[in-house]
């Protein structure tokens, strides 16, 4: 793309070109990758620390138990998110590749119907969370009398006012990306997170809303994002514009837009599954393992820092994959498949890195990274957390590979080989790990359980990624010998 600097100018020269989607086809890939990846790394690193300072808000201005109501939610905010993935990230990939394919009317097609199928599902999300949230967080895995329980129901119903703002806000800057536009994009993610921060020092501190505030501070946050988002889908700007004049809903388009989204929306389902499994299980074990009252909430609690802490080494990893997606999408479809393999190689190098980097951190200083969040936090909190955290952490070194390789199936439009790589590690390994582990050793077979199915992950993904990087090297010699004669 054009050169995107500043915010001021941020995608302007290049959205103003017809053809500045083709540039993903012909810049150095690692120049085109750094690109890209840098603005994703920041707006969702940006995000991933503005979860970090809410969790600090709650954890210090309440207490440790308001941190057990928040990982309660999370299954639930999880299974929102799957549905913005699954219409997001099936529009991005259908316009990064119908772009790739010159097929830009199909690309604005996809657009259009990404809208209102997002809004559509937020309103739907709101209703039905609205109306049985009382019954929903009944079945999150609270103990009975779980001060952590009544925490959740006060947070999750004002984070519902807000579904539609992120189910469109969230998706569409995966569509911003897929034009070429990764700027507008971490403009965006920057909008929100830095004003979801001020919003929480102003609702919780100023008007002193408790938890209440840091749900109402999430949607006011999520509006201006999305606002933002949109203005530059409705402008001339983007290569793709959304046309409420000429749009016509598409039901062949919504279905293939799920096929592009199944695998990010299997996974998010999986991970929403998996984190209401975990909690079920850390509320049961804890409340024995531990041996004090509210050992589960104390549990849950120790759950919402590890999983604050690993969001923050992950969202930069995700943001190298987004980063990579309209890269490898554009380029598999316009079959420069040596460009393909260079950006899949490249990325997996920089998301290795992150997480080792992340490893040394977490193993190194994990009481004080809990202190962090509850400064006056109980005994037991302080003894379990770091323990489980380098327990749950031990194998993050290897996640780089298994992400990169299950978003790049996905983004060359084999959804089903993307869907078995995140299901494997999400779903098919952790969930009977899980399991097992509790039945023999209770708590400790809980936390133990990450780490074993990341291992099993990382051996056969590796397997299925040796055929896939074969098959590349032999499509790119290939396409050098046509070109040569």
């Amino acid at each position: 793309m054009s050169n995107e600097v500043t915010a001021s100018t941020a995608g302007s020269a290049a959205a103003r070109s017809p053809d500045a989607a083709e540039r993903l086809g012909t810049e150095p890939v690692g120049r085109l990758l750094l690109r890209f990846a840098i603005p994703g790394i920041t707006g969702l690193l940006v995000n991933a620390l503005y979860h970090f300072v809410d969790r600090i808000f709650v954890g210090r201005i309440i207490n440790e138990s308001a941190l057990g109501g928040l990982s309660l939610t999370m299954p639930l905010l999880s299974l929102m998110m799957a549905f913005a993935m699954l219409f997001g990230h099936g529009a991005a990939n259908m316009i990064s590749m119908r772009l790739g394919q010159n097929r830009r009317q199909d690309a604005e097609r996809a657009l259009n119907n990404g809208l209102f199928t997002l809004a559509g599902i937020g309103i739907v999300l709101a209703v039905i969370g609205l109306t049985f949230t009382d019954q929903i967080l009944s079945l999150m895995g609270a103990q009975e009398g779980s001060l952590a329980l009544d925490y959740a129901k006060r947070y999750f119903r004002a984070t519902l006012f807000g579904a539609v703002f992120f189910q469109v806000g969230f998706g569409f800057s995966h569509c911003t990306r897929a034009q070429g536009f990764p700027t507008v994009t971490m403009i965006g993610l920057l909008l929100g997170a830095v004003l979801n921060v001020a919003f929480d020092a102003l609702f919780m501190i100023v008007f002193k809303w408790g938890i209440e505030g840091a749900g109402w501070a999430t949607v006011a946050s999520q509006f201006v994002w999305c606002v933002w988002i949109l203005s530059f889908s409705f402008s001339k700007k983007a290569v793709v514009r959304i046309r409420l004049k000429t749009f016509k809903p598409s039901l062949s388009c919504i279905r293939e837009m799920m096929s592009f989204g199944s695998p990010q929306f299997v996974t998010a389902v999986a991970i929403s599954g998996v984190q209401l499994i975990i909690n079920m299980s850390i509320g049961w074990y804890g409340a024995d393992s531990l041996g004090v009252e509210k050992g589960g909430d104390i549990a849950l609690s120790a759950l919402n820092i590890i999983n604050t802490i690993s969001m923050m080494i992950f969202m930069p990893v995700f943001g190298i994959i987004h980063g990579a997606q309209p890269i490898l999408g554009f380029n598999y479809g316009a079959k420069k498949f040596d460009r393909v393999l260079k950006t899949y190689i490249r990325a997996v190098l920089a998301s290795t890195a992150i997480c080792l980097f992340g490893f040394i951190i977490a193993q190194s200083f994990p009481l004080a990274l809990v202190k962090i969040f509850v400064q006056d936090g109980s005994p037991t909190l302080y003894e379990f957390t770091p323990r489980a955290m380098r327990t749950m952490l031990t194998l993050m070194p290897l996640i780089g590979l298994q992400a990169v390789s299950a978003h790049m199936f996905a983004a060359t439009g084999r959804p089903k080989v993307a869907i078995l790589l995140n299901m494997l590690r999400q779903c098919i390994v952790l969930i009977p790990c899980i399991v097992i582990f509790g039945r023999m050793w209770g708590l400790n077979g809980i936390i133990l359980a990450l780490p074993v199915a990341d291992g099993i992950s990382f051996i056969f993904t590796g397997i299925m990624v040796s055929f896939e990087l074969r098959k590349l090297r032999s499509l790119s010699k290939q396409q050098l010998v046509s070109t040569s004669t």
